[in-house]
């Protein structure tokens, strides 16, 4: 069913529909699954092996020793050159000098800074909505002044009719007045083949079907200094990152405590006096706690640190250099709104300026003063008086909601 839309609805509509929505949960995903696996690292790690070598030699027994033990009936076999084993290995982590958590803050970050950054791609969705709203309103206001003049035409054109069929005007006459109307008619269909066009990309744009009309908005005042705009607060998320990512620095630098337990079956076992009489495959297996420390961070800490400082000052940078535009853009912006509302001032007059001279010369017609040719004139004097007013109202309307868009009001 079609409707009639505000340009808040359109806004909110727009950004319900534009495609980018469906990142936000895509980022949230990526984020609790990673630090799902990250907490997965408190778990015990196991691991499971299986080997099977051949040396090209093997411990054996002193020759004073094997003989003696021979002479005693014991048969020594020594080790054999083929081994075996099927082993298993646990590893539970007791102390990481802080390296999950830092991680996890690490990804909670990065989540924060992809949100952010999703946040600046969606509010361009904002002044795209901008720029269809006000080109619709803009060719309503064209299309209800063109209605006007074709209706002050059409009167003029009876009367130059009925005077023709009197006698007392040319067919010339008749014919300038019904070519400016022609050419009115005409321009009225370019204007609503432009407005169809305008409203059905609105339409698609907003997720919206059949988007009739659009509502003039009222004048806003807007107030502030661009400070909540998106771009800013990806700015604080970088920050965020870039400090998570120093604390992850330091707990690299930390030594790690973990419990072990290995075992595994197979021959030799680790009585390999006994594997030597005996060569059949046994269980063995070891506890205890590992404490390592790897050094090897040290190397690039510093050139780590230097390059973690770059992006905070790179952030840093972006914020300075977004402020100055946008400042620039208030400005630019502020000084437009002025500017139409002084010449809006100037416009009412104008128009009823233009409109007097208008009613003078269809005056001089209506008394029998035949002269189509002025009388056109002051119509179309009129016609863009009107005009230049409704646009210059609708241009600083669309001023102000591009101030709101820049000050994120």
């Amino acid at each position: 069913m079609a409707q009639a839309v505000t340009i808040d609805e359109c806004q909110k509509a727009a950004r319900e529909n534009y495609p980018l929505i469906k990142r936000y949960d895509l980022i949230a995903k990526t984020t609790d699954l990673t630090v799902s696996n990250l907490n997965k690292q408190w778990l015990p790690q196991v691991g499971a092996s299986a080997q099977a070598t051949y040396q090209s030699d093997v411990m054996t027994l002193p020759d004073a020793l094997k003989e003696m033990l021979e002479q005693r009936d014991y048969d020594v076999k020594g080790l054999k050159k083929d081994q075996y084993r099927v082993a298993l290995n646990v590893d539970q982590n007791i102390w990481d000098g802080g390296r999950i958590s830092s991680q996890k803050e690490v990804a909670k970050a990065q989540g924060e800074v992809d949100k952010a950054q999703n946040d600046v791609n969606l509010y361009t969705v904002a002044q795209r909505v901008n720029e269809l709203y006000f080109g619709v309103l803009t060719v309503d206001e064209r299309l209800k002044i063109n209605n006007d003049l074709q209706t002050l035409l059409q009167s003029d054109l009876d009367k130059l009719n009925a005077m023709y069929k009197g006698g007392t005007a040319m067919r010339s006459d008749v014919s300038s007045i019904k070519a400016e109307k022609l050419n009115a008619e005409q321009q009225a269909t370019d204007l609503k083949a432009t407005r169809q066009s305008l409203l059905r990309v609105l339409s698609v744009f907003c997720g919206i079907d059949n988007i009739s009309a659009v509502s003039k908005p009222s004048v806003v005042t807007t107030v502030g200094n661009g400070n909540n705009r998106p771009e800013l607060q990806l700015v604080d998320a970088q920050l965020k990152l870039a400090d998570a990512q120093e604390k992850q620095l330091k707990a690299n630098l930390m030594p790690r405590l973990s419990a072990f337990a290995q075992g595994y079956y197979g021959y030799p076992g680790y009585d390999m006096f006994h594997d030597m009489f005996h060569r059949d495959w046994s269980l063995n297996g070891t506890v205890g706690l590992r404490l390592t420390w790897n050094i090897g961070a040290l190397y690039t800490n510093k050139n780590d640190r230097a390059k973690i400082q770059n992006q905070r000052d790179m952030a840093e940078n972006y914020r300075e250099t977004f402020l100055f535009n946008n400042r620039l853009k208030e400005i630019q912006q502020n000084e437009d709104i002025q500017k139409y509302r002084s010449m809006m001032k100037e416009d009412s007059e104008i128009v009823d300026l233009r409109r007097d001279v208008r009613q003078a010369a269809e005056s001089k017609l209506n008394h029998g003063i035949i002269d189509t040719n002025n009388l056109l004139q002051e119509i179309n004097r009129e016609n863009t008086a009107k005009n230049n007013m409704s646009i210059h109202e609708v241009q600083m309307l669309k001023q102000m909601y591009d101030l709101k868009y820049t000050l994120n009001n």
